[in-house]
């Protein structure tokens, strides 16, 4: 039998530590359990092992704090719906955070969970540890978290993230599938044309100068960029990184955001799309947050947390400061003037009847349906636009190329 060095936590966050005997360390960790203790650290009694294993635990410790990143969408789906089962299990939030970090596959999340059972031993709440990293956590997480902690549900709460955090992942997903068939189109044709500029044109302007003629000003403005590419091949290289540098940049400024965002809501088809899909993310929230004991107020600022449209937000803002101010919620949206007819009736009979939440599940699921039939009309629409953009495409650069020749061959007959 060999003696251990140990060191835990009660179960009402007291530090403790002692030795205890057994074969193995899991043997340790086992009888420590059965104690009614949660062991954080188990260690053999020898002094120079016990101060080299200090050493090391501290330094990975520091270099787990120091390599937090940002988890994925997926990975942060992952962390909270094994922790809301982990929870909902009876299983406490350290050992269900100690589990992560020594079961999962991912290092962002082991470091995650590393960091989040580190502090919360050190006397932090869950709510606190996790708003100190909004690179990951964002306003919305925490204060989900915080009052699910409050209520006494956090693994309630966590369940409703889950779902919230997979919804949102899927209304992203649809969004990525509407954008990437046109982004594609749009890439491919770029190609097309830098290649012609490049390698095409100055192949072909050796015979058009043989001609002798004057050449048409859409085939020689194509000569003269594609010698000016093939002369600075950096150029063609660098222009596609220094047009998406430009396009962040120009969101980034809000006068920009802004008047992308106007314009968005003034084209018909895109402006139910872009409605559908905030108020989507809107309403999942309102309801998740409303479920889990947020006042009304709170509600309303983590949903409108979530909009990206300037206009729309600016709207729900003025919404929320009126409730805020004692007007109800159905009133105080309806003046906002940007919110579906079938949402505010919505609200409106789960305030008389008192049953919001469930009038809100009805809402969102309503928006979700509008927004998937809305999708699908978009995707009709894009690929005859895309076809007739390819088209203009190859038929400017067939006429800078064919042009010439057509010149050439009237002069002959003349």
């Amino acid at each position: 039998m060999k003696t251990y060095k140990y060191y835990a936590i009660k179960s009402d966050g007291t530090k403790v530590e002692g030795k205890i005997e057994a074969e193995t360390e899991k043997e340790a960790r086992a009888a420590i359990t059965s104690l009614g203790l949660f062991p954080t650290r188990v260690v053999n009694p020898d002094a120079n092992s016990e101060s080299a294993a200090n050493k090391k635990q501290a330094r990975t410790e520091e270099r787990k704090a120091i390599r937090l990143k940002k988890l994925s969408a997926r990975e942060k789906i992952d962390l909270t719906t094994t922790l809301q089962t982990l929870l909902r299990s009876g299983v406490p939030l350290i050992e269900a955070l100690v589990f992560l970090e020594t079961d999962t596959n991912s290092k962002r999340m082991k470091a995650i969970a590393a960091e989040l059972r580190r502090q919360i031993i050190g006397g932090s709440s869950f709510a606190d540890v996790v708003s100190k990293y909004p690179q990951t956590f964002d306003n919305l997480y925490t204060g989900l978290v915080r009052a699910g902690e409050e209520s006494g549900e956090l693994d309630v709460t966590l369940e409703r993230m889950s779902g919230l955090l997979k919804k949102q992942d899927d209304l992203k997903s649809k969004i990525i599938g509407v954008l990437a068939y046109p982004a594609i189109i749009l890439v491919f044709a770029g190609i097309i044309v830098l290649v012609m500029l490049t390698f095409v044109f100055p192949k072909f302007a050796e015979m058009y100068e043989g001609m002798g003629a004057q050449l048409p000003w859409i085939t020689q403005m194509c000569i003269d960029v594609g010698k000016f590419m093939a002369s600075y091949w950096i150029v063609p290289l660098s222009l596609p990184f220094l047009i998406w540098f430009l396009i962040v940049k120009l969101f980034e400024w809000p006068p920009f955001k802004r008047g992308v965002d106007e314009v968005l809501l003034s084209i018909p088809l895109v402006k139910e799309f872009d409605k559908l899909a905030e108020f989507s993310n809107f309403v999942s929230v309102l309801l998740v947050s409303y479920e889990a004991g947020v006042p009304i107020v709170d509600c309303l600022y983590l949903a409108n947390y979530t909009v990206g449209n300037v206009i729309l937000r600016e709207a729900i803002e003025a919404a929320r400061i009126k409730v805020q101010q004692g007007l109800h919620l159905s009133t105080a949206l309806k003046a906002s003037g940007v919110m579906p007819p079938i949402l505010l009736f919505m609200v409106s009979t789960g305030e008389q009847s008192g049953k919001l939440g469930e009038m809100l599940a009805k809402a969102s699921d309503y928006i979700d349906n509008q927004l998937d039939r809305v999708i699908e009309l978009m995707t009709k629409f894009i690929e005859p636009i895309m076809l007739v953009i390819i088209g203009a495409v190859v038929l400017v650069l067939a006429l800078a190329l064919y042009l010439p020749l057509f010149q050439s061959y009237a002069n002959i007959g003349n």
